[in-house]
């Protein structure tokens, strides 16, 4: 079988563009209102998509009264989804900083049993300095720290998740046995950071345990992924840095002494979609327009650790010395490393910079004709630059719903694209091996 491309829905707000919530295409549905979150999975469904993602903030941003974003805790919500859907996959983020093990395991592996294989799990060192203040306040951990907790945090999980054997499980009620004692043990775990008796007091996951999913890119962060992801979140703003970043990727997964095809990467694409490329241009300009530039400073604020912009004109053109080196910003570093990229090669002013985050926040924006878009998906799937990609519409449900009825289609006829479901797993859909209990 010809290699298949993946697509994750990633659910964010009302839409990926920062005024999506103010669009006339936009969900009217409130942000708690759990119809809006199960409704987006099941036209994602329909359209075959590998999987829908759901990602988290541990504090509320200081541009909450013109931002609206997602209200609702992720994992809560997987569990609506997977009563509400048969086949997609569910990803959703947890903090390895700010969540105990026991608790994350618990959580995961009941969401995987909910969905009879369908859990995802995407891997956070949470970086926000006023999540820090939520959490005990003892101030931020640094890039570092984080990185050395979830290692550690990764070895707890996984022994928990592999505490019951597969078999465990008899239920023979003649003989009065319900589990094999003898194949449930202790995790005994004491490090640094964690102690943790064990077992988990849940049988192994239907796919043994969640999919590992991780969006890190900075140096540490890929040697991380390398490690232990099974699939990769990665912002990039154009081809050839994402095929540098592929290629690297995959160079270090084969160092970590993995195979290659076990490591999926997924770009962030948000496309906006017109019948024609002239409606696509008129309906990214309509969004640009609704957008607020200083609630976009605020978020670049947020990106760069806090760092102030307010000095700053809107139409000064930025040089990389108009931001702080990303080697001492504590908050998500691959992310500034991305931005201070753009501004090297494409020297924007402050308002042009702004009105490209606006889309999706550092991630691929573009905007175009169906055939346009999926011949940019061809062009980077064929060129080394992604295994898929992490669909961003910048309106929902509007975006999503053009996606899957003019894109998705076009996929298909060009043999890229499954035409059903082949498998009832993530893992399947992702062609990952389910991996064997350790125990």
């Amino acid at each position: 079988m010809s290699r298949q491309l993946h697509l994750n829905l990633f659910v964010h707000g009302r839409g990926h563009h920062e005024a999506a919530w103010r669009h006339p295409a936009a969900s009217t549905l409130n942000l708690t209102d759990i119809r809006y979150y199960t409704d987006l999975a099941r036209r994602a469904e329909a359209g075959l998509f590998d999987s829908v993602f759901l990602a988290d903030s541990l504090a509320l941003g200081d541009d909450a009264g013109h931002a609206p974003r997602t209200w609702l805790e992720p994992v809560t919500v997987l569990a609506a989804m997977a009563g509400a859907t048969q086949r997609i996959g569910l990803i959703a983020t947890c903090s390895s900083t700010y969540t105990e093990p026991y608790n994350l395991a618990r959580q995961f592996g009941t969401i995987d049993h909910l969905s009879n294989g369908r859990a995802g799990w995407n891997i956070v060192t949470s970086w926000l300095a006023a999540a820090a203040d939520n959490y005990g306040g003892g101030g931020q951990l640094s890039h570092a720290e984080r990185y050395e907790r979830a290692e550690e945090y990764i070895q707890v999980v996984t022994g928990l998740w592999d505490s019951w054997s597969d078999d465990a499980i008899l239920d023979d009620r003649d003989a009065g046995i319900y589990a094999r004692e003898g194949s449930i043990r202790a995790v005994d775990h004491t490090g640094k950071h964690y102690q943790v008796k064990g077992p988990l007091n849940l049988p192994r996951c239907p796919q043994g345990r969640p999919v590992f999913v991780q969006a890190g890119s900075s140096e540490t962060g890929r040697r991380f992924a390398a490690r232990h992801a099974e699939a990769v979140f990665t912002a990039q703003m154009e081809k050839a840095t994402a095929r540098d970043f592929y290629a690297d990727l995959k160079r270090i997964v084969l160092e970590e002494g993995r195979s290659p095809d076990q490591v999926l990467i997924l770009p962030g694409l948000s496309p906006v979609i017109g019948s024609t490329e002239a409606e696509a241009q008129r309906i990214a300009r309509e969004l640009n327009e609704l957008s607020d530039p200083e609630v976009g400073r605020k978020r670049l604020s947020g990106r760069f650790g806090g760092y102030d912009f307010s000095h700053l004109p809107l139409d000064k053109v930025l040089v990389p010395e108009d931001f702080p080196d990303p080697d001492t910003v504590q908050a998500a570093r691959s992310r500034t490393e991305v931005i201070i990229g753009l501004v090297r090669r494409e020297k924007p002013t402050l308002r042009q910079l702004l009105g490209y985050l606006a889309g999706a926040r550092g991630h691929y924006v573009t905007a175009g004709s169906p055939e346009r878009i999926a011949d940019l998906i061809e062009d980077w799937f064929r060129d080394g630059a992604a295994d898929g990609f992490n669909v961003m519409p910048p309106v929902l449900p509007a975006m999503l719903d053009v996606f899957v009825a003019e894109v998705v289609p076009l996929l298909q006829r060009r043999g890229l694209f499954r035409t059903e479901y082949e498998g009832e797993t993530l893992r399947a859909h992702y062609g990952l091996a389910r991996p064997d209990v350790r125990f």
